[in-house]
């Protein structure tokens, strides 16, 4: 009978030590994982600003960088500026985050449309990123700054940033796509290369490709091209488009 009260005992311990322990775990820090869709009438406001610079874009209950962190920004979101201040050597700025976050978050993190020179200073973020950041932050340009004499140059850096990830996944595709379960499938081969599982997230930005069955290569389908080309024609970007799309059709008809 004292073994039996023992156990009941020791389990009525257990439920309990486990309950405190599960209050006490730390609540993690919330990250957007996908790019949040700009939407140009949230633009038009003259105090809104768009996150670039997610290793900055903490936002916190106090202007301070020594303040209880609410979550971390992703690369696109949309925040208001209501107030600014300065702490601890940098200037943070109040802001409202939908859907229903608010808090401060450093300068440096946001940059807005209609404030002098930050087109020039996004210019300069896409520069710095490599990779598929470099292109997301390129296509995050374009979408924010369409009257920017800077766009001719970002949209020409896009279709060549494009052109050399398309030869890589065009490689990374052929390695790893089997021939034998392609042929069984009896779906044609450039099927197999357009829906290639790494080519979703471009996509989902608004990039196209092209492939060419008999090289087995992708492209990028030249729209960052057309466009400087269509709007802006007497720039020197436009000399530079039409080589890369004069390129693009010889290499689309290239046979082996």
């Amino acid at each position: 009978m004292k073994h039996s009260h023992l156990s009941t005992l020791l389990l009525v311990l257990l439920v309990f030590t486990s309950g405190i322990e599960g209050q006490k775990r730390r609540i993690p820090l919330k990250t957007n994982k996908k790019p949040v869709a700009i939407e140009q009438k949230s633009l038009e406001n003259k105090n809104t600003a768009i996150v670039v610079d997610e290793r900055l874009a903490v936002l916190r209950l106090e202007p301070s960088l020594f303040a209880k962190p609410i979550q971390r920004m992703r690369l696109g979101r949309i925040v208001l500026i209501s107030n600014s201040k300065q702490a601890d050597g940098v200037t943070f700025y109040r802001v409202a985050a939908p859907p229903n976050n608010y808090g401060w978050v450093q300068a440096e993190a946001v940059i807005g449309k209609s404030r002098p020179g930050d087109d020039e200073r996004m210019a300069k973020f896409v520069q710095s990123f490599e990779g598929f950041e470099q292109i997301e932050c390129a296509m995050l340009f374009l979408e924010i700054y369409a009257k920017s004499p800077l766009r001719p140059s970002i949209l020409l850096l896009l279709g060549d940033l494009t052109e050399e990830i398309a030869l890589k996944l065009s490689q990374e595709a052929t390695r790893r796509l089997d021939r034998r379960e392609m042929a069984a499938s009896g779906a044609p081969l450039h099927s197999f290369y357009l829906n290639y599982v790494s080519l979703d997230r471009y996509r989902k930005l608004g990039i196209g490709f092209l492939f060419n069955s008999s090289t087995k290569l992708l492209h990028y389908n030249g729209a960052a091209w057309k466009e400087i080309i269509a709007k802006f024609p007497k720039t020197n970007e436009a000399i530079e488009a039409q080589k890369r799309l004069d390129s693009l059709k010889l290499k689309m008809e290239k046979t082996q």
